[in-house]
């Protein structure tokens, strides 16, 4: 605080920082709010669609062994194919209180499949029906990664917003009131001066004044007394011509 000169200037450059302060406070605040209920938002929609992951690749998997029991082994017809992928994962970018989280979503190329032919002998319906299945399980995991992806990055970000917060709060704010009562002080320490220098001044003039009237009541008694009357004309030899 001694670095800073007690100044009227600086104490309006300080108040402006210390208005800054609070706005921006006030503005990663809520930020901050506003990532708290996205992250409560994800949290649960993660814990959701982990909870139907269990049930769906359960299912799934349940389906392939009904369909190997029903078709046979159809792996290694399925491997030999060319392996055009029909389904492909898009990314985006969502944008929440400035923070850009990553998304991901599920689209289909409409490439047509090598394998329609697969259970023709028998087993087609089973075969389907895995097909239906793993396209649903594959739905939900692009949207589990989805989700676990803007969590993780979510998460980082309300990590630094609420260290500028916390900054903010109790340190810079903080700080930068101390430099305003400082200046505070001072400036009022220094009126206390003048003033005590205007008395000082004051009762000088005062003084000099009061002399001065007092020189000028008695040059004014002087002037009032008959000066021929302090002269006896008997006490006057007699001058001869």
């Amino acid at each position: 605080m001694s670095e800073v000169p007690p100044t009227r200037m600086n104490q309006q450059v300080f108040k402006a920082k210390k208005k800054a302060a609070e706005s921006g406070h006030r503005l990663l605040k809520k930020k901050a709010d506003a990532l708290k209920v996205k992250f409560r938002d994800y949290a649960k929609a993660i814990a959701e669609t982990k909870s139907s992951m269990a049930a769906d690749s359960s299912s799934a998997f349940f389906s392939l062994t009904q369909a190997e029991y029903a078709a046979g082994n159809f792996k290694q017809k399925v491997s030999e194919g060319s392996m055009t992928a029909r389904v492909r994962v898009g990314a985006g970018i969502d944008n929440v209180a400035g923070v850009k989280l990553p998304v991901f979503s599920y689209f289909e190329t409409g490439a047509a499949t090598d394998n329609a032919s697969l259970g023709l002998v028998g087993g087609g319906k089973k075969i389907q029906m895995v097909r239906e299945k793993y396209t649903v399980l594959l739905q939900n995991l692009i949207k589990l990664a989805s989700l676990q992806t803007s969590f993780v990055t979510l998460d980082e970000a309300m990590k630094v917003t609420n260290r500028r917060v916390n900054a903010l709060e109790n340190v810079t704010i903080p700080k930068i009131q101390g430099v305003l009562d400082y200046i505070d002080r001072e400036l009022d320490e220094l009126e206390r001066e003048d003033f005590t220098r205007l008395k000082l001044v004051q009762g000088k003039k005062e003084v000099q004044e009061e002399q001065q009237r007092k020189m000028m009541k008695e040059a004014e008694g002087h002037n009032d007394e008959d000066i021929m009357g302090t002269f006896d004309a008997g006490d006057d030899e007699d001058v001869v011509f």
